[in-house]
């Protein structure tokens, strides 16, 4: 975490996901501010689910945006479709764990609301595990991911087309060298024959 200008705290990727959220936390971005929060959640053993947000009235850009639980809420009753059909499990408990985050004037994305007590059952993961959990990536990390992965398709795309090459060559010289050893043992054979078809028709003296 390092310390602004302005004396407020911002998360950096390496203080992942050791930083509880509190108000006055600042993000670089909405994106990060989502990976924090959801990284938190795996940690503590709740799943996040991304909902409410509001725009900007000159712009249209996202300024407000609310991440919680998804236990969040309550589940809306509509009436069953079939009978035979098994009725859904029930995964909304009404939990009002949350932040809000808004993004500043600066750029940056700040916390306003915190909520953490959930009203459920959590499932932490180990320290061990919370340890050696991968941070999630940022859509800069992952278009350079996949660049990277296609690149090296691409390479061995050319290894397997160069290998491909080498054993065609490879087969055809086996197939002119099979080729020409089977001219040279028909030839051998049909030397023999004359030989012996010579020898059993010479007259006896």
């Amino acid at each position: 975490m390092m310390e602004n200008s302005d004396g407020k705290n911002t998360v950096t990727d390496e203080f992942l996901p050791m930083v509880e959220p509190f108000i006055g936390l600042e993000f670089e971005s909405e994106e990060a501010a989502k990976s924090f929060y959801d990284n938190y959640a795996t940690c503590m053993g709740f799943v996040m689910r991304v909902d409410a947000f509001r725009r900007s009235m000159r712009d249209g850009t996202v300024v407000w945006r609310r991440l919680v639980c998804n236990k969040e809420g309550f589940r809306r009753s509509r009436p069953r479709r079939s009978e035979s059909r098994k009725p859904r499990a029930i995964t909304r408990e009404g939990c009002k764990a949350l932040i809000v985050v808004k993004r500043e004037k600066s750029g940056k994305w700040v916390v306003t609301k915190f909520e953490k007590e959930h009203n459920h059952l959590l499932l932490p993961l180990s320290p061990n595990v919370r340890r050696n959990h991968p941070l999630p990536q940022t859509p800069d990390e992952k278009d350079a991911k996949i660049r990277e992965l296609s690149a090296e398709l691409s390479r061995e795309r050319r290894r397997c087309t160069a290998l491909q090459q080498q054993l065609d060559m490879v087969l055809k010289e086996m197939e002119e060298h099979s080729n020409h050893l089977s001219v040279n043992i028909n030839n051998v054979i049909q030397s023999v024959r004359e030989i012996e078809s010579n020898t059993f028709t010479k007259p006896l003296s």
